[in-house]
């Protein structure tokens, strides 16, 4: 067997590919499943001991006479000519500009306004186990958000499910920081529901979280007007009706007046000039014992909104489903927003 691998050793230093085709031929002659190499390593079971070492050595050997021929085809091969092969005296050629995605510009804005306010960014996974998703945020067991209908939950384990909210994140932050904190967690949510023109099984949040002594529900409004103000404009007027959440209480749906002037208005605003924008309140007692947070000493707030809402509001995108289609005529549109 040493021989006839020597044989095949001497035969590749005599052997020139002058084509491409006569390199692939080479190849699978020598390294294809059915090739001279494969068979002689099978074969290579049935040598006696005390010839192993030398056969061995003498297969890796011819192996890679084999690689180094295909490597010195594929270096000799033509590429491309020598010397400039473009008229570097024609006119170039514009590079089309890129688009950032209008959810991308719409989140980035909206960071952007938090992080002057002072507050930084967390993130977190998004599958998330039960007491992360819910019961540190105070669902009954009984809640609706914990059916199937509403909650896309992972088949091998009932305990885990695509996160429903970013308010997720916010239990991991009061878990492992103490207080003062002050975040906002953008990301991507998922929930089990039908996807139309006005709602989508994906969607983005922005959450924010605000735990400290003496913090009052007056912080809370300040800090969502000076908001809606940076980003819809200055003389945004808002205004926050009682809701109810698990986590939060009081709890509140905030407003910004978008007014009635022409027929989008109505049909956007329902007729009313009220545009809903996010839900916010104080964080519950029971959510900050739950993270091991003194309830008696420190309070705080939290807010959430989504983020495909403000998009379309203030892109006018009729239908939810451009965002995820990747139309590209639709996201040309944005290639000149920063």
């Amino acid at each position: 067997m040493l021989e006839i691998i020597e044989k095949h050793i001497r035969t590749i230093e005599q052997t020139t590919l002058p084509t491409a085709g006569a390199a692939e031929a080479f190849r699978i002659q020598y390294l294809g499943k059915k090739g001279i190499v494969q068979a002689l390593f099978t074969d290579f079971k049935t040598v006696p001991g005390d010839e192993k070492r030398a056969v061995g050595q003498a297969l890796n050997t011819l192996k890679t006479a084999v690689e180094a021929a295909l490597a010195n085809v594929v270096m000799k091969s033509p590429g491309r000519k020598k010397g400039p092969t473009e008229d570097f005296s024609r006119p170039g050629y514009a590079t089309p500009p890129g688009a950032h995605h209008p959810i991308s510009l719409v989140r980035n804005e909206i960071v952007s306004i938090f992080e002057r306010m002072g507050f930084s960014v967390a993130q977190g996974p998004e599958m998330e186990d039960d007491w992360h998703n819910f019961s540190a945020l105070n669902f009954p067991s009984e809640h609706p958000a914990r059916d199937m209908q509403d909650t896309f939950f992972l088949a091998k384990d009932p305990d885990w499910a695509l996160r429903t909210h970013t308010s997720s994140v916010q239990v991991r932050t009061m878990e492992t920081q103490k207080p003062p904190i002050r975040i906002i967690a953008p990301g991507r949510v998922f929930r089990n529901e039908a996807i139309s023109s006005r709602s989508h099984c994906v969607f983005h949040q922005v959450e924010g979280l605000y735990i400290d002594k003496n913090v009052s529900f007056a912080d809370l409004k300040q800090t969502l007007l000076a908001f809606a103000q940076a980003f819809f404009g200055e003389k945004t007027e808002i205004r926050l009706r009682p809701s109810y959440f698990p986590f939060t209480e009081p709890s509140a749906e905030m407003d910004i007046w978008w007014g009635l002037e022409n027929e989008a208005d109505h049909r956007m605003t329902k007729g009313t000039g009220w545009l809903e924008i996010m839900g916010c309140g104080m964080v519950d007692p029971a959510v900050l014992t739950s993270c091991g947070i003194d309830p008696m000493i420190y309070s705080g707030y939290a807010f959430g909104m989504g983020i495909e809402r403000i998009a379309m509001q203030r892109f006018q995108i009729p239908d939810i489903r451009a965002f995820y289609e990747n139309d590209l005529r639709f996201l040309k549109t944005f290639s000149g927003a920063l």
